[in-house]
């Protein structure tokens, strides 16, 4: 808050954050300096706790549900400019109603699932209970929710915000889904075009190409693991114009609604052509074994997942603001896509963290990949013979 207070007031493009996701409201009963020591009891669960999420005392507390917070924040940041910061699913309703209490717009959610949690259980031991648990995580967490809000506009117009300020739009074309798919699609609407509106859109029949650079990009991001993919179905689109020869579109619906072909017999409707896992239709972050770079922070985000929520909020040369920095993930993602970033940390463990990783960013790659391999006690396949071989 004192880091916040000495920022000038609308000199920020956007915030990108994972805040502290308080977890363990038991820190306020049996973690307080000075209180007794808490009791391992049948499972140890109230000592582990005590300490503090993963054993770190600073997820206790509530600064991401004080609207204090996000009103330092909001009072930084440019008008139109984005906020993105990270929720457990447990929290996140009680960070956003503090963040858009701060007076901040909220706009829909963003879903990072992955397939790297693990459920945290007791066995129940009763009979006739055989197979059944207990406890806060009892199902295998693969989901956290990113509010996604924004700082109210000064000017009459999102274009006009835009020309005075930088901020108040999504880089769409640059986080667009990349795809090596050639697709065409046929249609007797130009969906979008000017005509008689949302439910009546101008006949305009033509072929619409994918555009350049991939698919729209949506709310949800996957960590591209062997287990995500496999929740997607597989999908598969016809090839060419469909001729409808129905009174109905091919989903049953008649008459004239967003999505309907509602036309006669023999209009051409959509025809992607493609095929394959429905997860290609979103952003895959692959989370990186070398994101964590000897840090033991408990809560690392991969860095091309952050790189990925930087471009999609932050105009070009803007900066970008990160208040609960941890190991400075934020802050090199902004660095690698050509942003400049400010970052907050309290704890010293993880402000050595941020200028060990921003040090290595500047060193270059080849003195970042050799520091890691070093750390993980591996060997550099393209070390040479006075290292030895590779096993």
């Amino acid at each position: 808050m004192d880091a916040l207070a000495s920022l000038p007031e609308n000199s920020i493009d956007s915030a990108v954050m994972d805040p502290p996701y308080h977890l363990t409201s038991i820190v306020d009963r049996f973690g307080k300096d000075g209180a007794a020591e808490a009791k391992s009891g049948r499972t140890g669960a109230f000592k582990r706790a005590s300490a503090g999420f993963m054993g770190k005392a600073w997820d206790g507390g509530d600064i991401a549900f004080q609207i204090e917070t996000w009103r330092q924040v909001l009072r930084v940041l440019k008008p139109g400019g984005y906020i993105l910061a990270f929720a457990s699913t447990r929290g996140f309703w009680r960070m956003s109603v503090a963040i858009e209490d701060a007076g901040f717009i909220t706009h829909p959610l963003i879903a990072w699932v992955f397939g790297s949690g693990f459920p945290k259980a007791t066995r129940l031991k009763a009979d006739g209970y055989d197979g059944w648990r207990y406890g806060g995580q009892a199902l295998k967490p693969a989901i956290e929710p990113i509010y996604m809000g924004q700082k109210p506009f000064s000017e009459k117009t999102g274009t006009a915000n835009v020309l005075k300020h930088g901020t108040g739009a999504v880089n769409i074309d640059g986080c667009r889904v990349p795809t090596d798919e050639t697709i065409t699609a046929t249609r007797s609407i130009a969906l979008g075009s000017s005509g008689a509106g949302v439910f009546g859109a101008a006949k305009v029949p033509g072929v619409y190409e994918q555009k350049e650079g991939g698919r729209w990009p949506a709310n949800l991001i996957h960590d591209g693991s062997d287990e995500v993919v496999a929740a997607f179905p597989q999908t598969e689109s016809g090839t060419g114009a469909i001729k409808r020869d129905t009174g109905a579109d091919r989903n049953g619906n008649t008459g004239v609604a967003y999505g309907c072909e509602s036309r006669p017999a023999g209009t051409e409707m959509i025809g992607y052509g493609d095929a394959g896992n429905a997860s290609r239709f979103f952003y895959s972050a692959k989370a990186d074994a070398d994101d964590r770079i000897g840090s033991r922070h408990p809560t690392v985000k991969p860095v091309d997942l952050m790189r990925y929520l930087v471009r999609l909020v932050t105009p070009p040369g803007g900066t970008v603001l990160d208040c609960f920095a941890g190991t400075g993930t934020t802050g090199e993602a902004a660095w690698r896509e050509g942003f400049n970033a400010v970052l907050i940390e309290r704890e010293p463990e993880y402000q050595a963290d941020i200028a060990e990783r921003m040090r290595l960013c500047l060193s270059g790659t080849d003195e970042k990949k050799r520091e890691i391999i070093k750390r993980r006690g591996l060997v550099d396949e393209n070390a040479g013979p006075l290292f030895g071989s590779v096993k």
